[in-house]
């Protein structure tokens, strides 16, 4: 009968691989320091802070416009002042409108506003 066959045969005959003992060790982890996150949290501040001081106002309107919820208030915003413009326009136009109806209609009625009208400078 054979006998029990080992599940590394070839280790038996392998000669030492120094890389043997570093991939021991990659297996272990070691435990991360106490204030690992806080300490990463106050690298990402410095450096958003030191960042934002040294590149001016344009990369700092950069910034702002990177993250998403900025941009879409930004688009937002112009289409509610662009919607708010056309409608002040509009509505300049119809008063305009309704006035040139209004001077018609007074000239049909009275005939002699016209003769007044150009009377008076």
């Amino acid at each position: 009968m054979p006998d029990a066959v080992s599940p590394a045969p070839f280790a038996m005959n392998a000669p030492f691989d120094p890389l043997d003992p570093l991939l021991d060790r990659w297996n272990e982890t070691p435990e991360p320091p106490p204030r690992l996150s806080a300490e990463v949290w106050r690298r990402i501040a410095h450096a958003e802070d030191s960042a934002g001081d040294s590149a001016g106002f344009w990369a700092g309107l950069e910034a702002w416009f990177s993250r998403p919820p900025f941009a879409a208030m930004f688009l937002v915003s112009c289409a509610l002042l662009g919607l708010f413009l056309a409608e002040v326009r509009v509505s300049h136009l119809q008063r305009e409108r309704s006035e040139q109806l209004a001077r018609s209609y007074l000239q049909l009625i009275d005939p002699l506003l016209t003769a007044d009208a150009g009377r008076h400078p």
